[in-house]
């Protein structure tokens, strides 16, 4: 590879915001809503689950762009826990961002496009019958072969720069906000219904939860739930809203490909995560309008959307839900994958990852670390993991958001003189909002889940002996 030392800044304001919102909707939307109403079991605290999520990204969106503007440079949230602690906290985050938060999100993305191809090609099923071969634990299915092909496919075409990755990722983000959109708006013309809506909202904020089948294979009764049981449910249904909500962030990592950083990071934040959050508040709503409570929490498979698409469209509707969820994960792992290799190019600049992560190709992009993320994400892929792992990304996401929110006010004290072109908005208030809330979730999902939060705990403090190792391997 031609090693360039530069990035080449060609990104504006619209494709920075493509990048924030083709990067939060992935598959997500289309099926948490099942297990968030299972977890709390009526309308009100389901649609307040969407609203706590909103507020709190958009809340850490608007505080992350002081951040952004004073280091507008490649490795977003690593530079910010470096600059605001030290190299450590960095280097945690990175290390936590190439184990487990980037490439098992990229790997579980790729496997729910194939899932929903299944529906076009049934070979794609993830069913016994398409079992091409076992090894120990592992299986392996055709899904997962062509979740990697598609990951290498976008892998490939991002080596070739950034207006490559630039002009998928446009292309197919306003695609699927376009289909949201319509999905919305059919769903309250076509199919909502006054009886069902009144219903569901009858619930009001009675929380209840359901724990699935009896014995007999029949739903088993709700149980009316409060106190530390609900904060709990609460915080247990609010990994599927905060995972859906993930990867805002992304677009800070390839600062130094955007043009006007100081302005266009912090504005694309902001207008990314108001759109996503109003699309994401929106389609829950229309869920509401067109199906029973017990039919979004017992929906097949959890697939809430194709069961409203049938409500709205018919048999049809299943394969216009297919479509859409096909067309959104492959502009979510785009997004994914141009944004996740900068964090490792910068830490291979500072000597905390592999050297040659640290160079950039002919076409003035981070060829090799690309290659490493695809190479884990594959892993992953195969594996059959992912899904525990995704359990573990909520829980180490928001603790390193939080850290870097505090590293707000670290900065406002280490460096108070420090040029700031834009300051976190209602500073200290909603920062400060935004840790307690973001503390009290990693708390309660501690208690209420402990083993994924504990192995998410456990690959994150995994990095301080790798950390002393590779500063290790610097000095000499």
């Amino acid at each position: 590879m031609t090693q360039q030392k530069e990035f080449k800044p060609s990104l504006g304001l619209w494709d920075a915001t493509m990048i924030v919102a083709g990067s939060m909707i992935g598959s997500g939307i289309f099926i948490v809503t099942a297990d968030i109403t299972r977890n709390v079991g009526s309308a009100g605290w389901v649609i307040m689950v969407w609203l706590v999520t909103g507020f709190m990204t958009l809340s850490a969106a608007l505080s992350y762009g002081e951040l952004s503007a004073m280091f507008p440079k490649a490795g977003g949230q690593y530079v910010y826990l470096k600059e605001a602690f030290n190299p450590l906290a960095g280097f945690l985050y990175g290390w936590s961002f190439f184990a487990v938060i980037q490439t098992a999100t990229i790997a579980a993305v790729g496997v729910a496009f194939s899932k929903f191809a299944g529906y076009f090609f049934p070979v794609l099923e993830l069913d016994d019958k398409n079992l091409l071969f076992s090894l120990g634990a592992f299986k392996i299915y055709p899904a997962q072969l062509v979740s990697i092909v598609l990951i290498i496919f976008l892998t490939y075409n991002n080596t070739k720069g950034i207006k490559q990755g630039k002009i998928i990722q446009n292309l197919f983000t306003v695609t699927k906000l376009a289909s949201l959109f319509g999905l919305i708006i059919f769903g309250f013309i076509l199919a909502a219904k006054a009886d069902i809506w009144n219903a569901n909202w009858a619930t009001g904020f009675n929380a209840a939860q359901n724990f699935g089948v009896d014995s007999n294979g029949m739903i088993s009764e709700w149980l009316p739930i409060s106190g530390t049981a609900l904060l709990g449910a609460f915080a247990a249904a609010m990994v599927g809203s905060i995972f859906s909500s993930d990867s805002w962030n992304n677009v800070t990592f390839i600062a130094g490909e955007i043009r006007n950083p100081h302005r266009n990071i912090g504005l694309s934040l902001f207008l990314g995560t108001l759109i996503v959050t109003i699309i994401y508040v929106a389609a829950n709503l229309m869920y509401m309008s067109v199906m029973p409570l017990q039919d979004i929490a017992f929906a097949k498979q959890d697939r809430v959307a194709v069961a409203a698409a049938n409500v709205i469209f018919g048999n049809v509707g299943t394969y216009v839900i297919a479509v859409m969820i096909m067309i959104s994960t492959f502009g979510c792992n785009n997004g994914l994958i141009l944004a996740g290799a900068r964090v490792y190019y910068t830490m291979a600049q500072d000597g905390l990852f592999f050297k040659k992560a640290g160079g950039l190709n002919k076409n003035q992009v981070p060829e090799w670390a690309l290659w490493a993320q695809c190479l884990l994400a594959s892993i992953l892929c195969l594996s059959g993991k992912y899904g525990d792992l995704l359990d573990m990304v909520s829980f180490v996401a928001v603790i390193f958001y939080v850290l870097t929110i505090i590293g707000i006010f670290v900065l406002r004290r280490k460096r108070p003189d420090a040029e700031r072109p834009y300051k976190a908005f209602l500073y200290p208030v909603l920062p400060a909002i935004y840790i307690v809330m973001g503390l009290v979730f990693a708390i309660a999902l501690i208690w209420y889940k402990p083993d994924y939060a504990g192995w998410g705990l456990f690959i994150t403090l995994l990095g301080v002996p790798l950390y002393f190792l590779a500063v290790r391997s610097r000095k000499n």
